[in-house]
């Protein structure tokens, strides 16, 4: 059976009582186990003065993945463009395009990827980083990557190839502007299962205008953990369900272990308790055929042209187990 492409986004968490260093090191690793057993794509993700996340500057560490593997593709998923000037932007990608030609991969996204008072200190008081002006500035950085600029602006002198621009959303506005401008899109599925990805998918492919690409390509996300029996996947699970409920109730804090997750029951109000119910924090936890058969029907479903694995764990050994047991499930 032919499958479709599977690739990882990875944030580079923090876990209780280690470093950020720790953690950057983890995501190199997590990177090289997927270059390895021939995921398609690594992508990182943008997030500021959070706890449990040390990915905070994606062409920093794209550049630090990209130079301890061979194969994969390396991106973002994504740079949260109201934060930056497109200029910024188009020079750090087209740079990193230069170092690793036709592996660079562009996402772009509208969120802030951070509380306001966070997302203020890193704008400043600038007129132009609104998001009222994202899809001016969204055009600005395909055409500073693109042959046909026009401007005095180059992002870099001379480009012998340009990084693959992606927009990334979890909402049907993200679809909209990629059909507008003929983008390849990545829904955001793995935020939550309760998301409308068929209302979006529908909008994009339906509105599709030839632009970057002839056709409609779209990716879809899911949070994964494979491991060898069911009970072991839900266990190692639970430290991404009480992330969840930390982003939900403002409880920030680093990534907890298996352990501590599966007693913090205890310690957790009725509210708490409630709103857990509504947060599976990974949505398919399994073994590896267990797993395989919801993809497959998550593709079935959305018609997606490639699958995005994201999955919040404690150890990057358990993320570098859990991807070695999807992809060769999935290989068949």
């Amino acid at each position: 059976m032919t499958r479709v492409p599977l690739s990882v986004l990875d944030l580079a968490t923090v876990r209780a009582g280690h470093s950020s260093g720790d953690a950057l090191r983890g995501t190199v690793e997590i990177a090289k186990t997927a270059d390895e057993h021939g995921y398609a794509r690594f992508w990182v993700a943008e997030h500021h003065n959070m706890p449990a996340v040390a990915s905070t500057s994606p062409a920093t560490l794209i550049g630090a993945v990209a130079a301890q593997t061979s194969h994969i593709r390396v991106g973002s998923g994504g740079v949260m463009l109201p934060n930056h000037m497109p200029f910024v932007v188009a020079e750090q990608f087209a740079l990193l395009e230069a170092l690793f030609p036709d592996r660079i991969d562009l996402g772009i996204g509208r969120a802030p990827g951070t509380d306001q008072a966070t997302a203020a200190a890193l704008r400043g008081v600038s007129p132009y980083l609104t998001v009222e002006q994202f899809p001016e500035h969204l055009r600005t950085v395909l055409a500073l990557l693109s042959d046909e600029n026009t401007t005095h602006l180059k992002a870099t002198p001379a480009p012998a190839s340009y990084p693959e621009v992606w927009m990334l959303g979890s909402s049907t506005f993200g679809a909209q502007m990629a059909a507008a401008l003929g983008l390849p899109f990545c829904y955001a599925y793995h935020f939550a299962m309760t998301s409308d990805v068929d209302s979006a998918l529908r909008l994009y492919r339906d509105g599709f205008r030839p632009g970057v690409l002839a056709e409609p390509h779209a990716m879809v996300s899911a949070s994964v953990i494979v491991a060898e029996t069911t009970e072991e996947a839900r266990f190692l699970a639970g430290p991404s369900r009480m992330m969840a409920l930390s982003l939900r109730t403002g409880r920030l804090g680093p990534i907890v272990s298996p352990e501590t997750a599966a007693t913090a029951a205890d310690d957790l109000t009725e509210l708490d308790l409630k709103v857990l119910d509504q947060l599976p924090g990974t949505q398919y936890a399994g073994t590896a055929e267990e797993v395989v058969a919801d993809l497959d029907a998550l593709v079935e479903r959305t018609g997606a042209d490639e699958l995005m694995i994201a999955g919040t764990v404690f150890e990057a050994a358990t993320r570098q187990d859990s991807l070695i047991r999807l992809a060769k499930a999935w290989r068949g």
